[in-house]
């Protein structure tokens, strides 16, 4: 019964840390320079991996951008997409763009969100901020990011682009909480 009693206990901390990090977790738009160890982003995008897929197809791939000028070219192509010169990824310093391949399943955009969805609360839970940028599949309808893709050897006939988490370690107070909105609450009959 000890042993039993003590299991118990452990799936207790480990579900109230999830709760805690779900509820705790904010988009983050101020980053420092500093990169994360390749370890973190491996950890963070095999998170993202494991999020469900349609019938298991697994339609999403994830790829981490650390280079910066790589970084540095998506940055521009996203603000182009906007028709702004600024730098849509906030200064954060890596990039997960998260592309799914449309031939797959017919749930590609839901899987890649999902997989988004696990970037964005595993940074969090690595002590990482985070944020979903968007304009991801118009950068890779472009040339310029198709011929970024074509480079990495992935077929632009099939991937399109579903999103950016953009990662880093916060500059800056994010304890703040927006209070959430009247309506957002779950309801059940």
């Amino acid at each position: 019964a000890s042993s039993s009693n003590e299991n118990t206990k452990q799936e207790t901390t480990i579900m109230n840390n999830t709760m805690q990090d779900l509820l705790t977790r904010r988009s983050v738009r101020s980053y420092t320079e500093e990169v994360p160890s390749r370890e973190v982003i491996e950890e963070i995008c095999k998170a993202g991996t494991y999020a469900p897929t349609g019938m298991n197809r697994q339609a999403p791939i994830i790829i981490a951008v650390t280079n910066r000028e790589v970084r540095d070219q998506l940055s521009r192509l996203n603000a182009g997409v906007m028709g702004a010169d600024n730098d849509p990824f906030y200064g954060a310093p890596v990039v997960l763009v998260v592309l799914a391949d449309s031939t797959a399943a017919m749930t590609w955009k839901e899987d890649g969100s999902l997989v988004m969805g696990n970037l964005l609360n595993a940074a969090h839970a690595k002590g990482l901020g985070s944020c979903w940028i968007h304009r991801a599949k118009e950068v890779f309808e472009t040339e310029e990011g198709k011929a970024i893709l074509a480079g990495l050897g992935i077929d632009t006939s099939k991937y399109v682009g579903i999103g950016n988490c953009i990662l880093g370690y916060v500059k800056g107070d994010t304890s703040r909480s927006e209070a959430r909105r009247v309506g957002k609450e779950c309801r059940s009959r």
